[in-house]
């Protein structure tokens, strides 16, 4: 007679486990190095990457010389050249910047860069909020604030830019309302939020462009979709700060009042 076979014991019933009161670690927002170093304000990304790469940072106590490392913006320890790095009150300033200097710290063509404006000044690390292309004139904000600077240039949130720019016709509504509603541009719609006629002599005329968002040469690429020529380009205002009577090429600091006025951070 065949045995019936034991029956299988049956697995013991686990305890549910008690949820955890201790909160997790936190874990901090983590950029490539180089990246880092530029956004506590220590210097340029690009100075950055020469640092890292000569061995001269050290990350957490050890050199690293990949400026893409990965590292925690608030948490990490940096130490250049054996010591940390002094970080000063941030600066903010404003520049009315001349017709043919480019936007950037150096240019590896040699042309003339708006840091030119600075020579002589005691102003540590500061880079351009936003930027004018050669051709462009007016306001051009530059801080060692890296998160004010983000907040400005973000597309979603920062201020609106008013320009005045003289064209090579007098346009009429129609063409002022087509402006506003837009037109595809190499993949890209552009707009300006409004555009007025401001005056008008001749052949040509000074128009008042608003825009709320910041692409690579808008207006001039709008206006050129109408067959509009651009002759001068000034940037007047960044929200509520206006470019006033700053005499050209020079530049001050931004008070208190302006800096939060135009947000930021």
């Amino acid at each position: 007679m065949l045995r019936k076979p034991p029956r299988p014991k049956p697995c013991p019933r686990r305890r549910p486990s008690r949820p955890i009161d201790r909160p997790l670690p936190r874990m901090g927002v983590s950029h490539g190095l180089a990246r880092v170093l530029s956004k506590r304000g220590l210097c340029s990304r690009s100075q950055a990457e020469r640092l890292i790469r000569d061995g001269r940072v050290r990350l957490d106590g050890r050199v690293v010389r990949d400026p893409e490392h990965p590292t925690d913006l608030e948490q990490a320890r940096i130490d250049i050249d054996g010591a940390a790095p002094e970080q000063g009150a941030p600066r903010y300033l404003m520049l009315n910047k001349p017709r043919g200097l480019v936007t950037t710290a150096s240019d590896e063509r040699g042309r003339d860069t708006v840091y030119r404006c600075f020579d002589g000044a005691e102003l540590g690390w500061i880079a351009p909020v936003g930027r004018l292309d050669k051709a462009s004139e007016g306001l051009l904000l530059f801080s060692s604030d890296p998160r004010w600077a983000a907040g400005i240039t973000d597309p979603a949130r920062g201020p609106n830019k008013t320009y005045h720019v003289q064209v090579d016709c007098i346009p009429g509504a129609a063409t002022l309302s087509a402006l506003q509603s837009g037109v595809a541009v190499d993949g890209e719609w552009l707009h300006a939020a409004s555009v007025t006629l401001l005056r008008a002599g001749g052949k040509h005329a000074w128009l008042e462009v608003v825009l709320d968002e910041g692409r690579n040469r808008q207006i001039r690429r709008l206006l050129a979709a109408f067959d509009i020529g651009v002759l001068r380009l000034v940037r007047v205002a960044i929200g509520p700060l206006a470019l006033g009577e700053l005499p050209k090429g020079q530049w001050r600091e931004l008070s208190a009042g302006e800096v939060a006025a135009l947000g930021g951070g």
